[in-house]
């Protein structure tokens, strides 16, 4: 095994190719042995090693890193499909190697994204809150949710988060790792590290190879209102502060929008079905206007339900 590949040594018939990738902070080696436990000896498995310190620095020569190891895979192996998997910043940087690449979309099987914050990390966010800063920080609290819906309205796509109550993996909040037209798996009580190499995720991996499908859009009045929300491109954090809020609007019986404002004024908005909050994000005072409108508009939609 090299740090970049673990590739077959027999000349057997191959199905496919698996790229596994690493995120911030790490190395290749404990996504390497969720790689290998997916696959069987005659994979052409690429697991691409960017270095603990780069991933410290910025995102794009991480991603040409990847875009490059993946065109010599692609050239080497023309014939087979690709199944992809990201952790965390790794799933980030494959939406972009896709995003730079839509003439491969038709080779790609499947992409998994483990815990990955495509909506934009909130703890990057709050390290860098104006995108200012050369380091990694304003790189992982970039939107990118309209690149991963272009992708998975054309590829199938699964997206699996960890949840140790609050809805949250303790580092990526469930609400940033979900978006229109991917499957989504929830594992209750797994931290964000451990969802890089646990047999629960390497189970959910192989459920959804056996039938790779792209989801239908929901259409209730929860996913409106949240994706209305989502427009803003709020930032989408843990649920420990919903219990603080007060009921703005009812949707029927069951669906509830909230609002609750900080001692720093920081306008919190919140969506309930029940007694589930589903959804709770903020916006800085740059943001706040918006919200505010949008917020007129959302209640007099409730006025006639």
């Amino acid at each position: 095994m090299s740090n970049q590949s673990y590739l077959p040594k027999a000349d057997r018939a191959q199905e496919f190719m698996l790229f596994a990738q690493h995120g911030w902070a790490d190395t290749a080696q404990d996504i390497g042995y969720l790689a290998r436990s997916l696959v069987d000896v005659n994979t052409p498995t690429y697991v691409p090693n960017l270095g603990w310190l780069d991933t410290w620095l910025t995102i794009v020569p991480l991603i040409d890193k990847v875009e490059t190891i993946a065109t010599e895979a692609i050239s080497t192996y023309p014939q087979l499909p690709l199944r992809i998997v990201g952790h965390s910043m790794g799933g980030l940087i494959w939406l972009e190697v896709l995003n730079r690449h839509p003439e491969w979309w038709g080779k790609v099987h499947s992409l998994v994204l483990v815990g990955s914050p495509v909506g934009g990390s909130d703890l990057g966010r709050l390290f860098d809150p104006l995108a200012m800063s050369p380091l990694i920080a304003r790189d992982l609290g970039k939107n990118r949710r309209s690149i991963a819906e272009a992708i998975a309205a054309k590829i199938p796509t699964l997206s699996i988060v960890g949840d140790l109550g609050n809805n949250t993996d303790g580092t990526v909040p469930v609400n940033c790792s979900q978006f229109a037209y991917a499957n989504f798996v929830r594992l209750q009580g797994l931290r964000h590290a451990t969802l890089k190499n646990h047999p629960q995720v390497a189970a959910a991996i192989r459920q959804f190879w056996a039938n790779p499908e792209i989801a239908p859009l929901s259409t209730d009045i929860a996913s409106y209102l949240i994706a209305q929300l989502r427009s803003l491109d709020l930032t989408e954090i843990d649920n420990q502060n919903f219990a603080k809020a007060k009921v703005y609007q009812t949707y029927g019986k069951d669906v509830k929008l909230w609002t609750w404002q900080n001692p720093f004024q920081v306008l919190h908005v919140f969506v309930s079905v029940g007694e589930q909050c589903l959804y709770s994000a903020y916006t800085g005072w740059q943001g706040k206007t918006k919200l505010a409108i949008v917020l007129k508009k959302l209640a007099v939609i409730g006025s006639y339900k």
